[in-house]
Order: structure tokens, then C-alpha cells, then sequence
């Protein structure tokens, strides 16, 4: 059994839950603190866990037992008197169980632990459970995927930034954490496993590298989780980015994030003191601080995905771009598809910058690549895969400028998708909007219009010809008669 029949068991173990009224949603937050208990002991990471908390204890219990055991557990499990592990206290924390039959929980619990854990560690448990993540976001009834970003999206924009051992890096709106994550894999690949960093560089890729912050409780319990099953244990805090508690996030080699889009409740602002421009957009926020949050040094970089009207806003959007593109290399704008989130109708881009040195002028010309129009249909059946991105990173060379020009003249601008903006034609553009497109729907609809066409009239011809075979045919074995 791989590691993906692993997690549709698990997932169909909600089938059992319904009748107790569990969401999808707390089922999988039920499941994180049934199978941290369980991973804990495949990994042999259980020395913080007192020995009656730990998984052999739960399941030696049965029935009402069971479920008096397993609320108390919890508990336990979050007091710090009791379990010595902030950790684990945090992932546990005001924990409960929306489970209200005992026969229920105890099938849960038997057979998770039936399941083939010897596979499930070859594989990796933290590949388990991000799957299990993913299933939750592809859930429409769940809501989850609001915070889930696509895993090809992430990867993408990891492999662009490329990050570097010993790199800071950082995402303000963590989510699950996936995007450090995968930086973490993506190093871990490029270095052999970190098998020949030094014991201090080692120390540093695993405690001081990767870091976050994520406002949803229950979104941050399963952050912790991931976090922990991928043997990562950097500073991942729970609270508002946007707020003073999130003051902490500054000089950072690397970005990576997809902040939530919208307006703070009520209209009401930030309460950080740090930004320049003040503003109810988060997303608008969240780039400031993202932009502001980097090393001035000419190399620290972001990557962030944002809803188009960021491009275009007015007023304080147009002072906040103005002020991105002076203290920063705006170099790659890229116009992500509709339908790759679950959330439909999104429009959303990704923004490549470097922080400039200094904090003017950094900014001297935009490429923009379209990949929205003239692209297949996306959406749960059709998901973005890797292949899609291949083409722009192709072109992609971050912000060399020469090298990307002339790897733009060898490509021949793919399908007209790619196209270059200098800083002065875009301060001329009313807001300086960076809302450009040159590939519209209409002339999509007429391309395919014209296939159309063209094919129909192929098929005619086609009949045409084979009519003219037969009359040949006919003429032929006339004169033969003759």
C-alpha cells in the first residue's frame, strides 16, 4: 500500500464520522491529533510525550473508556505541567474531540493503526499528511482551499527564487506552511539531504532557515503538524502578520507566500506602525510588509501571489506599487490561469522581485508573461500540473536582464505570451496600473472561432473529394462499358 491508497483510506475513514455531524474540516484536525500520537512512535520521536499519553496507552483502551481516556489525553496533552514540549503543547492546544460515539473513535484508532506505516515511512509521513491536506482542499464542502495553495504553484515558485543554504527565508500568511516546506525539500535535494552541511550549518537549516506566521488557529495546529513531520523546527508563530506581533519578520533572504485576499473586518486598518501607506486591502498590506521585510542588499528576493487588482488599484494601490517598483526589481509579473484554486473565478498573479540596495529606482523594466488566455481548462478534474509552467521557465533567467532578452529572442516569444515593459511606459499608464493584457478572451473566442471554420471546411472538402473519387469511379466504369 503506497502512500497515496494511505491517505484515501484515511480519507474515507470520514464516512464513519458523518453521522456524528464532524465537517471535513475537523475531521482532519481530529486526525492530526490521532496520528501525531501514531507518527510519533513510527519516527521514535515519542521521548517528549509522558509514557500514559503516548499511542500504546490510547489504544489499549475500548469503548466508553476509550472516549473518557482519549478527552483527558488531550488535555494533558496541551498543559504544559503535564507534556514539557511547547510543540506539542501548541498542536494540542484548547484541543477537544467532535467525536461523540465511542465505537466510532475506537474504529478510527484501529485501523489507523493497521495501516502499512512501514510503506508510510519509506514514502515520508509528512508526504502523508500534506496529501491528506490536499484532499481537505479539494473538498468543496471542507472550505479548506482558501488557504491551500496548488503543491506544482508552490514548487514553481521555489524553484524560481532559488534558495540558497543558509538563507533566511519566510512567509507571513503560512497557511499549512507548504511553502516553506517545499523550500526545505527543494535544498534538501540540491544538497543530498543536508548529509554533508557541517553540524552548525545543519543546526541552522533545521531551527533558524524557515519561518512563518498564520492567524487561523486551527490552520496554524496543522501547520505545527507539517512542520513536525517534515523534522523541521523553525519560529512558527500563531497571530496577525498585519498586527505588532508580527513586527519580528524582518531581514529575510527569501519570501514565499500567498497572502489571504480581502479587506480587514469592518474596514478597520493594520495596526503595525511600520508601513508607509496605510489601507484596509490586505493584500495590500501583506506586499508592503513582504517587500519591506527583505535584506537591502541587491539579492534578497520574493515571490507572491496576488488577486489582480492589486495591478490596478488606485489611490494608496498606486502609491504602494510605485513605491514596490522604487525600492524594489518588479522583474517578472506572471498571469496565473483561472480555476487552479478552488476558490473559482480568482484571478490571481505571481510577482517576482529583488530588494534593491538602495530604495529608489530599482525598477527598469517589467516582463509580464501570459499564461491566463489561450490555455486549457483548469479545475478539479484538470489540475495544474509542472508541465504547465515549462515554457516560462524557460524564458524565466530571474533578473538578468541581458541573459532573459536574449533567451526571449531564442524562444521567439512563445505564443505571444511574453512581453517586456519599460518603467517609463508603465508611469504613464493611468494608475501606473501593471494590468496588462495583450492576449484578450475575444481574440481567443475568434481563433477558435476560425479552427472551427477551418475544420468544417476541411470535412467538407474532405466530402468533396471523396464525392469527386466516386464519380471518377463511375466515369471510369462507364468508358469501360464503351
Amino acid at each position: 500500500m503506497n502512500n497515496q491508497e494511505i491517505v484515501q483510506k484515511l480519507w474515507n475513514e470520514c464516512n464513519v464520522l458523518r453521522d456524528d455531524g464532524v465537517s471535513y474540516q475537523d475531521y482532519i484536525t481530529e486526525l492530526t491529533y490521532l496520528l501525531f500520537l501514531k507518527m510519533s512512535k513510527e519516527q521514535g520521536q515519542e521521548d517528549d510525550i509522558p509514557q500514559d499519553l503516548r499511542w500504546d496507552a490510547l489504544v489499549a483502551h475500548e469503548g466508553t473508556e476509550l472516549m473518557s481516556f482519549y478527552r483527558q489525553l488531550l488535555l494533558d496533552l496541551g498543559n504544559p505541567d503535564k507534556v514539557h514540549s511547547a510543540k506539542i503543547n501548541v498542536i494540542y492546544r484548547n484541543a477537544s474531540t467532535t467525536i461523540d460515539e465511542p465505537a466510532n473513535l475506537e474504529k478510527i484508532i484501529k485501523d489507523i493503526d493497521a495501516l502499512d506505516w512501514f510503506t508510510a515511512r519509506q514514502e515520508g509521513l509528512g508526504d502523508m499528511y500534506e496529501g491528506l491536506m490536499q484532499k481537505n482542499a479539494e473538498e468543496v464542502k471542507s472550505g479548506a482551499g482558501q488557504y491551500f495553495t496548488p503543491r506544482p504553484l508552490i514548487n514553481m515558485m521555489v524553484r524560481m527564487t532559488r534558495p540558497k543554504i543558509g538563507e533566511r527565508l519566510n512567509d507571513p500568511a503560512a497557511g499549512t506552511f507548504g511553502f516553506m516546506v517545499a523550500a526545505d525539500e527543494y535544498l534538501k535535494e540540491k544538497n543530498d539531504d543536508y548529509f554533508d552541511l557541517s553540524p552548525k550549518e545543519a543546526k541552522f537549516q533545521k531551527e533558524d532557515a524557515f519561518s512563518g506566521m498564520e492567524l487561523v488557529p486551527g490552520t496554524h495546529r496543522l501547520a505545527m503538524m507539517n512542520e513536525y513531520l517534515h523534522k523541521m523546527n523553525g519560529r512558527l508563530e500563531q497571530g496577525d502578520s498585519l498586527s505588532s506581533a508580527g513586527k519580528w519578520m524582518k531581514d529575510f533572504d527569501v519570501v514565499l507566500t500567498n497572502p489571504p485576499f480581502g479587506t480587514k473586518r469592518g474596514g478597520e486598518r493594520v495596526s503595525r506602525d511600520d508601513l508607509t501607506y496605510d489601507t484596509s486591502n490586505k493584500q495590500l498590506n501583506f506586499l508592503q510588509i513582504i517587500y519591506n521585510s527583505l535584506k537591502k542588499n541587491g539579492k534578497a528576493r520574493a515571490a507572491v501571489v496576488v488577486p489582480d487588482n492589486v495591478l490596478f488599484d488606485s489611490g494608496k494601490g498606486e502609491d504602494i506599487r510605485k513605491d514596490l517598483m522604487n525600492k524594489c526589481n518588479l522583474h517578472t509579473i506572471l498571469r496565473l490561469p483561472t480555476g487552479i484554486f478552488y476558490a473559482q473565478g480568482v484571478q490571481t498573479n505571481v510577482l517576482f522581485f529583488t530588494r534593491g540596495e538602495s530604495d529608489y529606482d530599482n525598477t527598469k523594466d517589467v516582463w509580464i508573461y501570459d499564461m491566463r488566455h489561450q490555455m486549457r481548462s483548469f479545475g478539479k478534474r484538470n489540475p495544474l500540473n509542472k508541465q504547465d509552467f515549462e515554457e516560462f521557465e524557460k524564458v524565466f533567467c530571474a533578473d538578468d536582464r541581458t541573459k532573459r532578452q536574449e533567451t526571449w529572442d531564442k524562444e521567439k516569444n512563445p505564443n505571444g505570451r511574453w512581453r517586456k515593459f519599460s518603467i517609463d511606459e508603465i508611469m504613464k499608464r493611468p494608475n501606473t496600473s501593471l494590468d496588462i493584457s495583450w492576449m484578450s478572451d475575444e481574440e481567443e473566442k475568434q481563433q477558435k472561432s476560425l479552427k472551427e471554420i477551418m475544420s468544417d471546411m476541411n470535412e467538407k472538402a474532405k466530402a468533396i473529394n471523396e464525392a469527386i473519387a466516386e464519380l471518377n469511379k463511375a466515369l471510369e466504369g462507364i468508358e469501360d462499358d464503351d
